[in-house]
């Protein structure tokens, strides 16, 4: 508990302590502390995940901040860890790639029409000038 008198850095030291003791029950994967369960976006990934549970982005938002309980966070971990190994495997070859260039999009330009929309300030107006 914080004491009022000692003030913020007390509130800090405090949340340091909690934090260092919640990292020795990180479940695998997680990388961040656990938000609370009023969190925003741990309210919308949870939801995304139980709607969607093939969700990618949940499932890996989940996996970062340990919402899910243990079993589910080694499968989802699992599953995380798959896809990234993928992802890292497919983009790098052994042979240098070429590069192919496209060809630039040129923006056509139908005629310039000149327009006036009537918005130009006239000589006695102004911007904040009031009548007396």
């Amino acid at each position: 508990a914080c004491v009022v008198g000692r003030g913020i850095v007390n509130i800090h030291a405090e949340l340091d302590r909690t934090m260092t003791g919640e990292q020795d029950k990180l479940k695998p994967g997680q990388k961040f502390p656990t938000p609370t369960r009023g969190n925003g976006d741990r309210v919308f990934y949870e939801t995304l995940l139980r709607q969607r549970p093939d969700s990618e982005m949940a499932q890996e938002w989940c996996v970062n901040y340990g919402v899910l309980p243990e079993e589910e966070a080694a499968k989802a971990y699992k599953k995380v860890l798959k896809r990234k190994g993928k992802q890292k495997s497919g983009t790098s070859t052994g042979t240098p790639s070429t590069s192919v260039k496209k060809a630039k999009k040129t923006k056509k330009v139908i005629g310039d029409v000149e327009y006036d929309a009537g918005m130009d300030a006239g000589g006695d107006e102004g911007i904040g000038v009031a009548a007396l």
